[in-house]
């Protein structure tokens, strides 16, 4: 190793272990009598403010995936990696009211988990149980793709082998399990600030070494043009444009389904909280502006990615690279553990969401009905280690790049979930049987058109993105539309249809125990509720 490499390693460890203490630390933050409860644990007590939210859900949903994925995306295929930059401007109206609604709902019944809302809304366990699986499914790959960050800072300061990856997630267990959701609400203001520092250093000093933006987006435009790919460019064309809008209002409509976001918002002590973070949540947007702009900074910086573990080149370490190439070594230290604690929030944040769901709608559904607050705490932190030993093996076992399509193939998956969660919050007209049958409908096309898409790129047959080509059904055009779009389209007609049919055959239907009132509770200002009454009861049916 390098006496760089060895500056860089020590800052990026100074960073990570004062971190990782303050992890720990975060038990005794705001501590209640017990921690022996979902509400504690899983939900930091439902009590967190203003701050607390933007930070927790920032940290949640901009991940250190992010920080290495979207620019490695832009230096691949250029202007269809800044897809993620509208996705996360359009999703705030889109679910500011929804959002509103089921943090109401489950304050008044204490629901920790989507699933909990469902169950209690169509008055279906199995409905119940589909979106639990869904959640879990989708959410696993996520939490792997939080190690990929790590590991590309890792070979890229020289380090190689996996243990330094498995003693990262051993200690973020050990705190977890600890501290449950206190501990990533804590350590998100440390990351947002390093991150913050990072991005806005390398926008101004990257070009200034590299000779301007002229010559930046010059050489992205020439490489793009010595390529035979149809879709890559500086500028979108008539052959992903298509796919690029759909993509990104499919993962606007995905990201407040996955359940860690869901964990995020639940979490906010009243409904004004959310109402100013979904106003406030898009100054991430701009920042993620700014680092997909790194891809096309690696390629006037002429970097060539680390080959991986199975000798083709690993987009994922371009950034890393570009920092080690361009900052000096203690700085690149810097953005390294910007992108390494970048990992550490939402992976903690994912592992608790998704072991909420393993105990509330699964164990306790089917397991142990009557298992106390205490116990279900317990099975809760079990689950969490669980999660993120599966994550590591996830990595350890397969391609990382394999992992990475997985991530695609978990947004067309919890899409599905759209019809029960998001529509459900709105309106109750559909049958429990019509949503079970949109859900293995949509399901069953998402997963046989992901199965037709080859990846040429890494000589895959199967499941190589998310893009579906019109030809494959005999269209003459070189044209992509985005499975999860489609798959969701076919949901929405099948559970419109079976619930038309069901309700004609006047089949029974679960019994709600929400009310109307539920989306009004809050324990803010009376006349906040009363101000919105006549806009909520005018959705509700």
């Amino acid at each position: 190793m390098s006496g760089r490499h060895t500056t860089e390693l020590v800052v990026f460890a100074v960073l990570f272990v004062i971190v990782s203490a303050m992890g720990f630390v975060a038990a005794r933050w705001r501590r209640p009598t017990t921690m022996q409860s979902l509400d504690e644990w899983g939900l930091g007590g439902r009590s967190f403010g203003s701050w607390i939210t933007w930070f927790l859900v920032g940290g949640d949903l901009y991940t250190a995936y992010t920080f290495v994925a979207v620019p490695a995306l832009v230096f691949g295929a250029g202007a269809a990696g800044f897809y993620a930059v509208p996705y996360t401007i359009v999703v705030y109206p889109l679910v500011f009211l929804v959002l509103i609604r089921l943090w109401s709902v489950s304050h008044v019944h204490g629901f920790v988990t989507p699933a909990d809302f469902v169950r209690a809304r169509f008055g279906s366990s199995t409905l119940a149980l589909l979106v639990a699986i869904t959640g879990i499914v989708a959410t696993m790959p996520y939490i792997a793709l939080q190690l990929v960050g790590i590991q590309a800072t890792l070979e890229a300061m020289g380090v190689t082998g996996h243990w330094p990856l498995i003693i990262a997630f051993a200690i973020l267990a050990a705190y977890t399990y600890q501290s449950g959701l206190r501990a990533p609400a804590l350590i998100a203001f440390v990351k947002d600030l390093l991150i913050y520092i990072v991005i806005l250093v390398a926008i101004f000093y990257i070009p200034h070494k590299l000779g301007g933006w002229g010559h930046i987006f010059g050489a992205a435009q020439a490489k793009f043009d010595k390529t035979p790919a149809p879709a890559d460019g500086t500028l979108l064309n008539h052959n992903n444009q298509l796919n690029y809008a759909m993509l990104a209002l499919g993962s606007a409509l995905a990201l407040f389904l996955y359940p860690h976001s869901v964990t995020g918002v639940l979490a906010s002590k009243n409904r004004n909280v959310i109402k100013r973070n979904m106003a406030a949540l898009p100054a991430y947007s701009f920042l993620l502006g700014l680092i997909a702009l790194l891809g096309f900074m690696a390629i006037a910086g002429g970097i060539k990615p680390v080959a991986g573990g199975n000798g083709k080149p690993d987009g994922n370490t371009v950034v890393p690279l570009l920092f080690d190439h361009i900052f000096p070594s203690w700085f690149t230290g810097v953005a390294y553990a910007a992108i390494g604690i970048g990992a550490l929030v939402p992976a903690a944040i994912m592992s608790i969401a998704a072991a909420n769901l393993f105990t509330r709608n699964i164990y306790k559904e089917y397991f142990r009905r009557d298992a106390s607050a205490s116990e279900e705490a317990t099975v809760s932190k079990l689950a969490s280690l669980v999660v993120k030993i599966g994550a590591v093996l996830a990595i350890l076992l397969l391609d990382p790049q394999f992992s990475i399509d997985l991530q695609l193939i978990g947004g067309v998956i919890i899409l599905q979930t759209l019809p029960s969660v998001g529509l459900g919050l709105i309106t109750r007209w559909f049958h429990r049987g019509g949503l079970i049958a949109g859900w293995v409908a949509g399901m069953a096309a998402g997963m046989w058109m992901l199965y037709r898409i080859p990846n040429p790129a890494t000589k895959k047959l199967h499941f190589g993105g998310s893009a579906y080509p019109l030809s494959d059904i005999g269209l003459d055009t070189k044209m992509t539309v985005y499975v999860g779009a489609i798959a969701l389209a076919i949901n929405l007609i099948v559970a419109v249809l079976a619930t038309v049919l069901l309700r004609a055959l006047k089949t029974t239907d679960g019994v709600d125990v929400t009310r109307t009132d539920d989306y009004l509770a809050d324990e803010g200002d009376p006349k906040v509720v009363q101000g919105t009454r006549e806009v909520e009861e005018g959705l509700a049916t």
